[in-house]
């Protein structure tokens, strides 16, 4: 099995670097670039995520940076745009290099763990993500674990009692689940229980409270999980259903083999049948779709969740990003997420030696 991880862990280098050859090209090629988009701040026109996520700072940066107001009245006085003032601009963003120049100098600090500079929030990329990351683990990994938790069992049972009373009421809130989207979930619950138009029993902004430095650590404790509480309830109701559907199916699909024949004509009790045969087989297709899963929760999933209840993870930090082509924001963020779901890819696989000890990876 070392050799197996080995092999995968030295794949992934190829892997990483073909994805981001391919999403450089995309965003590359992608019309209104940094350039565009300051041109534009410094004309008046709405740039969009710039000036929502910096209040006007990307101008102002920019600005300092090309000794501001003579730039500015050189692009208002006339009516096209000076040619020195894009050349400059392109200069100050690295754009007065070849594409494949500018790629190999973004892997070669990536290599160094160097992600660069935000174009437009005057931190680098490294820190913006530190500085997200907590908001998006806790999204993540609370809303994974309620999920699985809710779905395998609730699967299990309604494949047991296939057509009874229980698997018929389960199917109705599975629909409902299954129809209505996350979001519209979390706005339920804000108009329910966060001062939309009834109580206020849950806050509506943030990971913590204003005071949260203040409080003891038993009282930190309990103000981040009564922050996360609606959040990821919302993400869980909108997620348990299509993991409960796979999970139930997965097992009718096993329950009618042969072999589950066989067992309980041997006489075993149909907890032995079901936890001690069934159990390993049905579970690899949910096993299977673990790091998808989490990944999606994770980037985004979350992200209307996030704008919602006010949290500012890495979700929220990606789509502004890139609609406002914040280049070293998108790559770092890409880079970060798909080397983590190739490391949760890994982790999938053995985890099915450990649920199937038939799996041998290393054999293969």
């Amino acid at each position: 099995m070392t050799g197996y991880i080995l092999r995968r862990l030295l794949l992934m280098i190829p892997t990483l670097f073909g994805i981001m050859v391919l999403n450089f090209v995309i965003v590359q090629a992608a019309p209104g670039g940094p350039v565009e988009q300051v041109i534009a701040r410094m004309q008046g026109h709405d740039t969009g995520a710039a000036d929502r996520v910096t209040g006007g700072g990307a101008g102002e940066i920019v600005a300092a940076d090309l000794q501001g107001s003579e730039a500015d009245a050189r692009y208002r006085g006339a009516r096209g745009v000076d040619p020195d003032l894009i050349r400059e601009l392109e200069a100050l963003y690295g754009f007065d290099k070849p594409a494949h120049v500018r790629f190999f100098d973004m892997i070669g600090r990536y290599l160094r763990f160097d992600f660069g500079e935000s174009f437009f929030r005057d931190r680098s990329v490294a820190d913006l993500v530190l500085d997200k990351l907590p908001v998006s683990i806790s999204l993540g990994l609370w809303s994974t674990l309620f999920i699985y938790t809710i779905s395998i069992p609730l699967g299990i049972r309604k494949a047991m009692q296939s057509g009874s009373r229980f698997d018929i009421w389960t199917s109705g809130v599975i629909v409902v689940g299954n129809a209505v989207p996350a979001f519209l979930f979390a706005v339920l619950l804000v108009v329910l229980l966060a001062g939309g138009h009834y109580v206020q029993w849950f806050p509506l902004r943030g990971l913590t409270s204003a005071n949260w430095e203040e409080l003891t650590w038993a009282g930190r404790g309990v103000d981040y999980l009564w922050h996360l509480c609606l959040p990821v309830l919302s993400l869980t109701i909108g997620g348990f259903a299509g993991l409960t559907l796979l999970t139930k199916n997965s097992f009718l699909d096993e329950i009618g083999k042969q072999y589950v024949v066989t067992a309980r004509a041997k006489g075993l009790t149909e907890n032995r049948v079901l936890y001690g045969h069934v159990f390993r087989n049905a579970m690899l297709i949910v096993i299977a779709g673990f790091p998808a899963a989490f990944v999606h929760i994770l980037f985004t999933g979350a992200l209307l969740t996030e704008i919602i209840f006010s949290l500012d993870g890495l979700g929220l930090l990606g789509y502004e990003s890139a609609v406002n082509r914040d280049y070293p924001v998108v790559f770092g963020t890409l880079y970060f997420f798909t080397f983590l779901g190739l490391v949760l890819h890994l982790i999938g696989d053995l985890m099915y030696t450990l649920v199937d000890r038939r799996i041998d990876f290393e054999a293969r």
